[in-house]
């Protein structure tokens, strides 16, 4: 890999990641939800932030644009809507980082104006609050099925790409998901990983997508074992989705 990534975590429970490329001096900073502790990071790695890519409108996503533009000359680039965004994108669209192409993948559910960041050839994916370890972002402005759609645009991507997330919900993931999939050996056990890096104060991001098919029941609504458990033998995956949120909504 020519890019390397700094996680860094901001609020109670977020996470911001700058991306660098070496060779160019080129850093983007993933969200700008709060400007010091994006520019503490870059300090902390000796970098400067030359690029900010939003992923959503929410608050803790983007508080910090305006402040994080003035202190570094950035370029933003995310959805529209957004105060600070200078550079419009929607799904399908592409750009050039550092000579990487970025595929932008709208992904609505959680916000109606989601968008991820795929770097194919580095095999990288923010998703911002699309997916997470075990688990997917709460449904704020779209409906089960559509998250379901955008769902699958994920599950596609290649196994092995690293997907950088923006929250530290895996905890709280793991126990849900076993509450709907308990008989998933690969599932406790991944439960179990977490709980000792969290009790260590580890990041439990990133993860891959490889891992997330396995153990993610939000990317599993097929599988007979989580129907079973919740007597949708015969609902389509749609359904079988929207139950899983609803009940993470609950938990």
């Amino acid at each position: 890999m020519s890019l390397t990534v700094h996680q860094f975590a901001y609020n109670s429970d977020n996470y911001g990641q700058l991306i660098h490329d070496a060779g160019t001096g080129r850093t983007a900073c993933i969200d700008a939800g709060d400007a010091a502790e994006a520019l503490g990071a870059a300090t902390k790695a000796d970098l400067n932030i030359t690029d900010i890519w939003i992923t959503h409108h929410h608050w803790d996503h983007t508080d910090g644009l305006a402040e994080l533009k003035q202190k570094t000359g950035a370029t933003a680039m995310g959805p529209d809507g957004i105060n600070g965004v200078d550079q419009i994108l929607k799904g399908g669209d592409s750009f050039d980082f550092a000579g990487h192409q970025v595929e932008v993948i709208h992904t609505p559910g959680h916000t109606l104006d989601m968008l991820n960041y795929h770097i194919a050839d580095e095999k990288l994916l923010f998703p911002g609050d699309t997916l997470f370890p075990m688990g997917c972002g709460r449904l704020f402005e779209g409906d089960g099925p559509m998250m379901w759609a955008s769902m699958q645009k994920l599950m596609a991507l290649p196994d092995d790409t690293t997907v950088y997330c923006a929250h530290e919900y895996t905890a709280t993931n793991a126990a849900f998901a076993n509450s709907v999939d308990p008989a998933n050996p690969t599932l406790n056990a991944q439960a179990e990983r977490v709980a000792l890096m969290r009790a260590a104060g580890e990041a439990t991001s990133p993860t891959t997508i490889g891992v997330e098919l396995k153990t993610n029941p939000f990317l599993r609504p097929h599988d007979n074992g989580i129907r079973a458990q919740l007597n949708m033998r015969d609902a389509t995956d749609a359904e079988v989705f929207t139950e899983i949120r609803a009940r993470k909504d609950r938990f």
